[in-house]
This record gives structure tokens, sequence and C-alpha cells, in this order.
């Protein structure tokens, strides 16, 4: 079984989980790995690239080899999927999430000594992030710091670090998970600062009704396809077409319910919208469409308009 992955070292980290997770089910496979817009065009912020071609800087070309038979399957990072796909293609499987929290690492976390927590950076540290979700939470929590693009593969980000570029950067922990890196970090507390939907999760593509997507089954996780569902329902909601800071973020409690939280900024992080609820999960996608629903009413819809006029 021939499976599709971008060449950074976190996207073949990913596919080797999946490769392996397979081959305990009997499944020998092959990785192929596919160059996208994304890896391609590292001089622009991301959200720029996502107003030249669309959603899916990191996808589109991956879509195209899936669609035309080149590969069997997809391994992608689950935040990184548009929320409007191929009708031809399906997400299979959703693997058991990784941890969904952002992480601040600074010069001495890539060493020996502990990283500098958020709450000690001094005022005008320079950090990096290509979000513009982080870039505007990171405004919120501390208008004092000098937020600066930051592009590249996790080994690229973390080489400009060494070098002095940034004082500290913000990446995803599960990353740091996946490649098995032992270094220093901050973990952002969630209740300022809500993840990208889907972040911490890796999904599995392949083409509807096909052979390899009835394996390929085997390995969702039920628990992590409710709580993805429920973020990519909020955020689809609020709709915009376009890149905007909001985040999802959504959490099985007791079994049979979901706490749900999200928000929309604007770009400068000045002004947001958030809500935080518990819905059951008998149900789940009526009520995860009524919290978009409420989200956007309580001027998160506003927002999104906004953001995408920039």
């Amino acid at each position: 079984m021939i499976i599709g992955t971008r060449g950074s070292a976190l996207a073949l980290a990913q596919a080797d989980i999946v490769a392996r997770e397979l081959q305990k089910i009997g499944t020998e496979t092959e990785v192929r790995t596919i160059k996208t817009h994304g890896d391609v065009v590292t001089d622009r912020p991301l959200h720029e690239l996502s107003n030249v071609r669309g959603v899916g800087a990191f996808v589109r070309e991956i879509d195209e080899h899936s669609l035309a038979g080149d590969i069997d399957i997809a391994v992608h990072s689950m935040k990184d999927i548009p929320t409007i796909r191929p009708e031809q293609l399906v997400t299979a499987a959703i693997l058991k999430r990784d941890p969904p929290y952002d992480v601040l690492i600074t010069e001495g976390g890539d060493g020996d000594e502990d990283s500098m927590s958020i709450d000690d950076l001094p005022a005008g540290a320079v950090i990096g992030t290509s979000s513009l979700r982080r870039r505007a939470q990171l405004h919120r929590f501390r208008s004092d710091l000098d937020i600066i693009d930051l592009r590249g593969n996790i080994n690229t980000r973390m080489r400009k670090l060494r070098e002095g570029v940034y004082d500290g950067i913000i990446l995803a922990e599960a990353g740091l998970v996946r490649l098995g890196w032992d270094i220093g970090f901050d973990r952002l507390k969630i209740d300022h600062f809500i993840p990208s939907a889907n972040q911490g999760t890796i999904a599995v593509v392949t083409l509807k009704d096909s052979g390899a997507g009835d394996l390929v089954r085997a390995l969702d996780h039920s628990q992590t396809r409710i709580e993805t569902e429920i973020e990519r329902i909020v955020i689809s909601v609020l709709g915009g077409g376009c890149d905007v800071p909001i985040g999802a973020f959504a959490e099985m409690v007791g079994g049979d319910r979901v706490r749900v939280r999200a928000e929309v900024l604007s770009l400068d992080g000045s002004r947001y919208e958030r809500v935080d609820e518990t819905i059951p999960v008998e149900g789940y996608v009526e009520h995860a469409e009524r919290v978009g629903v409420e989200l956007q009413a309580k001027g998160g819809g506003a927002l999104v308009k906004e953001a995408c006029r920039y």
C-alpha cells in the first residue's frame, strides 16, 4: 500500500506512525513523498498562500495524487485539511490525539536549560510564528512582544532560534512528541491559547468506498473523531474562505459530554469573541452547529469578515 505524504521530517514521522500501525494488522506499506505549494513557497506567510491558492497549501497536491490513484492513502496533520473537501475523498481514519497544546521554546529550551515561560519574557522579545491565530493570541496576552513571521519546517525553525533570529518560537507540542524530541518548553494554557481546530491529530485520507479505506478504518479512534468533527463543524459554520485567527478545541468529559471552547480574534488580538460550552455526545453534530451559530452571532462572524478583507 502506497502512503503519500509531504517530505518534511515531521510529515515523514507521521507517515511512519501510520505505517507501523498498518504493519500491526498485516499490511506492508511504501512511503512516497509529494512536494506541495506550501513546501515550495517559503518566503511568504501562510495566510498569503491561502489567499493566492485557496485553503490547503499543504494538501492540494497530495489530494491530486489521491484522486489520480497514484497513492492509496494520504497522511496529513488534520489541522491542515480544509473543511471543504473533494467529494471522492474521505478521512477514513483519525488517530488518537497527541497533546493539542501550543508551546513556547526559547533559546535555552533547545539545550540543557529550561525554556523561559511566556510570563517571564522581557518586553520587546522577538517571537516567531507562522500562524495568524497564535500571533493574535500572543498580542492579546502580551502586547509588548514583537511577533514576526516564521516559516520553514520544524528543523529550520529550531535552527533559526539557535542562531538568535528569534528570542522564542511557538510550535505545536504534538510535533515534538512525534519526532521524539526531548527539549524544554513552556506549555501555553488553553484558556488563553485555544489551539487550531484538530491540532494534535493525524488524519488518513483515502478514496471513498475503496479497499484502502476499509482497511485503514481499523486505525480510527472514535473519541478523537467526535472531538475533531465538533471542532470542524464549529469553524465551518463561521466560514470565511480565508485564513482567520480562530481556535477551536473539543474535549470529552465524563464519557457522554464534550466541553467545546472556540474563539475568533481580530488580527491584532485587541478584540475577540469566545464560547465555552459543554454539549452532549448524543446529537453532537446539531449541538456543534448551534455553538458555531452562537459564536457567529456574538460577533465572531463580523471578525471573520473583517479578517477576510485584509
